[in-house]
């Protein structure tokens, strides 16, 4: 895989409080397109950020349909990874790649 291809992999951290709580347990959560499967995602981030990968899990959220001022407004859905690294490593969100 070329350096273009491991990029496209993953969109963009999620940064909420749920995950910096989850980062204690050395998890991360990132935005990942709608093609990726779990296999390409740990090779991925692997090789991006230099980490042991134990665990993906995969959510896909739903595009919600809401109703604002009397007008249907759809709110995008997407999928995001939940990634769980070996014990003693981390991948620290704020330097950039």
């Amino acid at each position: 895989m070329d350096k273009l291809n491991l990029f496209d992999k993953i969109l963009s951290p999620v940064v909420t409080e749920k995950s910096t709580n989850l980062s204690e347990q050395n998890k991360i959560i990132f935005k990942v397109p709608a093609t990726a499967n779990k296999k390409t995602l740990k090779g991925s981030i692997e090789k991006i950020f230099k980490v042991n990968v134990i665990k993906i899990n995969v959510i896909n959220k739903k595009t919600l349909v809401k109703s604002a001022r009397g007008k249907k407004v759809k709110k995008k859905g997407f999928k995001k990874a939940i990634i769980t690294l070996k014990k003693g490593q981390s991948i620290d969100l704020t330097t950039g790649i």
